[in-house]
This record gives C-alpha cells, sequence and structure tokens, in this order.
C-alpha cells in the first residue's frame, strides 16, 4: 500500500507541480485546475489558472460562490482533472503505472476523510480515482 502522496510519490498530489489543460486553460497543477471548476465565472477560472501555487489557488477556490451543482459533480470533475493529468503528462504516467497494483491512500494529518484517510478514518476518493486512471491507462 502507497500510504502517502508525498517523497516518492508526490507525483500522486493534486499539489504537484505539472501543466494541466482543462476546459481550455493551462493549469500549473491539478489542485488549480479542479478548484477553479466550483466556479461557472470564467473569469474567476482564468485568474486561478494564472496561479502557479496550489495552496494559493484552493485558498481562492474556498473563496467561491460555489455552483448549484457543485456536490454533485465534483467527484466527476476531479476524474477529468486526474484523467487529464496523467494523460496529458507521460513521464507522470509511466510513474503511476510503475505502482502496480499497490492500494492508494492519500494519508494526510489536515483530517481531510473525503479525499483522503487521516488516523485509519477516511472515504479515500482521490486513491480510488487515482487507482481507477491507473486502471484505465493500463
Amino acid at each position: 500500500m502507497i500510504s502517502k502522496f508525498r517523497g516518492d510519490y508526490l507525483f500522486l498530489s493534486n499539489f504537484f507541480s505539472c501543466t494541466v489543460t482543462y476546459n481550455g486553460l493551462n493549469y500549473a497543477s491539478s489542485e488549480a485546475a479542479y478548484q477553479a471548476q466550483k466556479t461557472l465565472n470564467k473569469s474567476e477560472r482564468f485568474r486561478i489558472s494564472l496561479m502557479v501555487n496550489p495552496h494559493e489557488a484552493k485558498e481562492a477556490g474556498q473563496k467561491f460562490d460555489y455552483r448549484d451543482d457543485w456536490e454533485d459533480v465534483k467527484l466527476d470533475e476531479m476524474y477529468k482533472i486526474c484523467t487529464a493529468k496523467f494523460s496529458q503528462n507521460p513521464d507522470l504516467a509511466k510513474l503511476l503505472l510503475e505502482t502496480g497494483d499497490e492500494e492508494l491512500v492519500e494519508g494526510n494529518y489536515w483530517n481531510d476523510t473525503f479525499w483522503g484517510v487521516c488516523n485509519g478514518v477516511g472515504e479515500n476518493h482521490l486513491g480510488k480515482i487515482l487507482m481507477r486512471v491507473r486502471s484505465e491507462l493500463r
């Protein structure tokens, strides 16, 4: 099991720096692409696309008035963004494939039990999405 997306597995993190083109814009990380999808406002999405630091993008995304359907679409948006990240960056796709059949768990200490697992508790949606993308890349 790969239990955290740091060190050798930092590339699995949404905060890893890599270009992701999504919905016509280039983002500096999959985190920035994800945060931008929280709004339907094109100028706000563009503003996020200019942010190089994924932490700044996350902070900006938390200040949006979220689109009405966000809770219904956020998992699918993350899946599409992760698919874009690995299909557009062959070096990262190779690293993902090299994880073999390992379970991918986004272990964290910041109490994110939706996308990951903290203190043994969590839904690990990001890990599940990455394992799906890995399977589809095969």
